[in-house]
């Protein structure tokens, strides 16, 4: 294997085995992190643990539905996290997610 070139970086590039490990290791860190709100996710960086999911789903090829990419991304059905986890939003968080959402390219 080569590594990517340095000067003009490209995700593409990337092993799938290395993309694959960096994925699982993001998704183990949301998994610990649950004080990490979903909503300042998304007003940060314009993604969420769900967007995460549905990423899973959609790259599936039709083998897991939204649900099960969801499950897959936070360890349990979303449901049961949400209800664990997940704090009320603030009339600010939302504001702060709408104006980052805005932002992201259209095929995100």
């Amino acid at each position: 294997m080569t590594a990517p070139d340095i000067d003009t970086p490209n995700i593409d590039s990337v092993d799938d085995a290395i993309a694959a490990a960096a994925f699982r290791r993001l998704v183990r860190h949301l998994q610990h992190r649950t004080d990490a709100q979903n909503v300042d996710l998304m007003g940060l960086a314009g993604f969420c643990r769900n967007c995460l999911g549905d990423w899973v789903s959609a790259a599936s090829g039709g083998t897991m539905d939204q649900a099960a990419g969801r499950a897959a991304v936070y360890g349990m059905a979303y449901a049961d996290w949400k209800a664990a986890h997940q704090a009320p939003a603030t009339s600010e968080q939302l504001e702060r997610m709408a104006q980052s959402v805005a932002r992201n390219p259209a095929s995100a």
